[in-house]
């Protein structure tokens, strides 16, 4: 390392803080990494530089890049869920709450398409992120249950709310990946079809 880079990173890097707060920085760094150019175009040293850490440091908060693609998935699902809880807790009428979660969703999955579509193929090639993710697919199903009781809508079975969860959902990614349009199909309707789905889960 030259003494210019040298210079360059001391200047860069952050002070010394709270090892929550270098964990998280951590994250927000391999988030942005793994959502622009993807989970196999990233390494723990990338990852770390974004931060302004040195490498040794990403290793003392994770095992390695898998480890912390987890952590930032983790992360975004709770984002995504905490988003819903307050909406349902803002307690108005079920088609205004159902067109604010149908926004929310869509921002979330624009925001974020290519750490999912990393997350996508991950499920498809590496059993461990498939295990983690069918965990996370369990709770968030356990939350939809819990949330209804809350709200006093009508019960359903777990089957019907995985229905609900992967049909809803592959059409955000189709929305935020500009698959509507280019199918020539109207977005305003298929928006409109989302958000009598979700009312009607309202009530």
């Amino acid at each position: 390392m030259s003494a210019y880079t040298r210079k360059k990173f001391a200047m860069s890097r952050p002070r010394r803080g709270s090892p929550s707060v270098t964990r998280e920085r951590l994250m927000t760094a391999a988030a942005a990494l793994f959502n622009k150019v993807g989970y196999y175009r990233t390494d723990s040293n990338r990852i770390a530089a974004e931060a302004g850490y040195a490498t040794g440091t990403f290793y003392k908060h994770f095992r390695d890049k898998r480890d912390v693609f987890l952590a930032v998935y983790a992360s975004w699902v709770g984002s995504e869920w905490s988003a819903v809880e307050s909406e349902l807790a803002a307690g108005k009428e079920a088609e205004v709450t159902a067109k604010r979660l149908v926004e929310l969703s869509i921002e979330f999955h624009t925001k974020w398409r290519g750490l999912r579509a990393s997350l996508l193929e991950l499920i498809f090639t590496d059993a461990h992120v498939r295990r983690f993710y069918r965990t996370q697919r369990r709770k968030q199903l356990d939350l939809m249950a819990r949330l209804r009781v809350e709200i006093g809508a009508s019960p359903r079975s777990r089957e019907e709310d995985a229905v609900h969860l992967y049909t809803t959902e592959r059409t955000f990614d189709a929305i935020a990946n500009g698959e509507i349009e280019a199918l020539g199909l109207d977005r305003e309707l298929v928006i409109r079809a989302l958000v009598e789905r979700v009312a009607a889960l309202l009530i």
